[in-house]
């Protein structure tokens, strides 16, 4: 494959056998209990431990943190990991030293005695990895104990941090150019789970790393459902999506405030539905619990701002939902990619309206930035809209947006494909609208929101129509042949086609350069048909099986009925053992391996230790009481055969309250 700028890519066919390759895949099995690497993960290993710089960009859950621990265990060393996720530190090491890897953090929870622990592991060859914040990079004492030892590679996790057009810009990132100044002979590798091609050329020259060598891995996430819904009662619509097909599931839904955060949290929890918020305007004792309770728990819900999220390293995330409207596909793409780490079905759900076009148009306008950035916005602003509007495939349309090609028989698996949109060709129903906005504006020198035009249109004789004698319009009442909700649609469409603008403080309409072209019928005006209601994934699916249905299925290796006892029981052992340890679940074994064991029904240790995801560490630990646990359920029921288990996959992996929370304003050594 190619990498960005050209650079070219080997294949595995192209690529000579090594030394340092063959030691990498023995380490991958010992440690982490995997017999085979998976899409572009051997050849970034295989660069880095020749000492390559690289710049990789992988989906989420798509293996990146073993890009850079399995070069760490190799290379003599320890390798230092650059994070900025602080509150998770604690669980990235732990979830290591669970595998028998050496792993250690500095960060400013520690006091002074831990952290003298930890310099004089470093020093004395002890670590194989060492996790840093960026800030802490700015200190002369931490330059000068990196000199005092023997550094295997510097690896630069969520690298897109260092773009300034990043959606999660984190300004110390800026000075991390500094490691090729002071250590020129010692790989890099800066890594993401999502960038466009701009953004990946710009951690590239703002890291100082000019001949990296690029690895992009598909951005293709097939397990997850996208889909996308008209707005009606969010809350009560989110509370139905989850009751019909996420009962118990953990997952993560996004608001776009903190006031949303704490009511939905609320709402939800009124329902029956275990939910806890997490904002920046909780305190960080708060959020370090209900962020600690959902990687721990299972079937927790987080409502949250984006200022949660980015690192999170759960597994069995079976939803992320949007009750608003993210700002760009690259925040949207990072935020859904949270859900089906572990491959198995996930949904990505929106509830999208027209307010909230209306209200992302206001923030763009009113916002802090030069008129360069406000461009910016908004073009990031249009291809959000437009993933939102199309009547075409929803995967594809994101593969494209980050330069890859796209199924073109779709991909069976999103909304449009499951239920192919309406479209009609709303041409009149457009000129009516915007002839509407003309006439407000040119015979009464007045300017108003989406609700008093669609008022006009429907001939509604409401307080504010007869206020302002709108009911003597020529346009009063020319709209009757659609309903309400289907003028909001048509309204929310044209903005999104450019067609209409918001200006001012209070969302008012006005027209475009492009609206004459309308006005004049030199242009037609395409639109999709609003759906009577929103669509579940039940009432999408249908009786057939499409493709999307059948790659959901392979990753879901669903067990027979008569298997289900003993994935259970494995999974009450795993509970039981997390709780002794105080650690996540998933830090023992992932499901996909409770799947597999359940399924081969080893007998012994010795079996066991053919598992996917079981390695040397894992077995001497947990061997004889997984053993034990099937044993007490008897013989294995009849004979299945093992469903092979799977590759290699990450081990570590405004001015008031309901102003909306933005990424600005990180907390040095406390951000998440």
């Amino acid at each position: 494959m190619y990498g960005m700028g050209g650079t070219v890519v080997t294949t595995e066919a192209e690529r000579p056998a090594a030394h340092g390759e063959s030691e990498a895949l023995a380490t991958l099995h010992r440690v982490f209990g995997y017999d085979s690497f998976r899409g572009e993960q051997a050849d970034v290993i295989e660069h880095v431990v020749a000492g390559g710089d690289a710049v990789v960009l992988m989906p989420t859950g798509g293996g990146k943190s073993l890009c850079y621990q399995i070069p760490s265990l190799v290379r003599p060393g320890t390798g230092i990991v650059v994070s900025p996720l602080i509150a998770l530190m604690q669980d990235q090491v732990d979830a290591l030293r669970a595998l028998g890897v050496r792993a250690g953090f500095m960060n400013s929870t520690q006091d002074f005695d831990e952290r003298r622990v930890v310099e004089a592991e470093f020093l004395a060859g002890e670590l194989d990895l060492l996790y840093l914040a960026p800030e802490r990079l700015r200190l002369d004492s931490t330059l000068d104990l990196l000199s005092r030892g023997k550094i295997a590679l510097f690896a630069i996790d969520e690298a897109h941090c260092v773009s300034q057009w990043g959606h999660d810009f984190r300004p110390d990132y800026l000075t991390l150019s500094l490691l090729g100044d002071r250590w020129p002979d010692v790989p890099r590798i800066a890594l993401t789970a999502t960038a466009t091609h701009a953004t990946h050329q710009e951690i590239t020259q703002r890291l100082h790393m000019p001949t990296a060598r690029h690895f992009v891995a598909s951005f293709d996430r097939p397990n997850i459902q996208y889909r996308i819904v008209p707005k009606a009662d969010p809350k009560k619509q989110l509370l139905a999506f989850l009751r019909e097909e996420h009962a118990g599931d953990a997952g993560i839904v996004y608001c776009l405030s903190r006031k949303s955060v704490e009511s939905t949290a609320e709402f939800l929890s009124r329902n029956g539905i275990e939910a806890v918020p997490y904002h920046a305007g909780l305190d960080a004792g708060t959020r370090a619990a209900h962020q600690s309770r959902f990687l721990r728990e299972d079937g927790l819900v987080v409502v949250a701002t984006i200022a949660f999220g980015m690192g999170i390293d759960k597994p069995d995330v079976r939803f992320v939902a949007h009750l608003d409207l993210p700002k760009s596909v690259e925040g949207y793409y990072q935020e859904t990619g949270r859900a089906g780490r572990d491959g198995l079905p996930s949904t990505a759900w929106m509830a999208y309206g027209l307010n909230d076009v209306i209200q992302q148009r206001k923030l763009i306008q009113s916002g802090e930035g030069d008129e360069a950035f406000r461009r910016r916005a908004s073009a990031h602003l249009d291809s959000m809209l437009a993933l939102c509007e199309t009547a075409q495939c929803r995967r594809g349309q994101l593969l494209a947006y980050f330069g890859q090609d796209p199924d073109p028989m779709g991909c069976g698996n999103c909304d449009t494909c499951m239920v192919p949109p309406e479209t009609w060709d709303g041409t009149v129903a457009a000129q009516k609208v915007l002839s509407t906005v003309v006439r407000l504006q040119r015979e009464r020198g007045q300017k108003f929101g989406a609700v008093q035009i669609v008022d006009i249109l429907l001939g509604k004789r409401t307080a504010k129509v007869i206020q302002f004698d709108h009911d003597q319009l020529s346009v009063f009442g020319i709209g009757q042949e659609l309903e309400e909700g289907e003028w909001r649609g048509v309204v929310r469409q044209l903005l999104a086609q450019g067609l209409l603008a918001v200006e001012g403080d209070y969302g008012t309409l006005v027209l475009t350069e492009a609206s004459g072209s309308v006005l004049r019928r030199e242009r037609e005006v395409p639109l999709r048909k609003e759906p009577k209601k929103p669509v579940t994934s039940r009432a999408a699916s249908g009786s057939g099986s499409t493709r999307g249905e059948r790659k959901a299925k392979a990753a879901a290796a669903e067990l027979p009925e008569a298997l289900q006892p003993a994935f259970e029981a494995l999974r009450a052992w795993r509970a039981e053992q997390a709780r002794e340890q105080g650690v996540p679940a998933y830090v023992i074994f992932h499901d996909a391996t409770l799947r597999e064991i359940a399924t081969v029904w080893p007998t012994s240790v010795r079996q066991l230790g053919g598992i996917s995801g079981v390695g040397e560490k894992k077995l001497a630990t947990y061997g004889e009481g997984v053993i034990g646990v099937l044993a007490s359920l008897g013989d294995a029921p009849g004979t299945t055969a093992p469903t092979p288990g799977p590759t290699a996959e990450a081990a570590g992996h405004g001015p008031d309250d309901d102003w909306p929370e933005t990424d600005a304003e990180p907390e040095p050594e406390d951000w998440v």
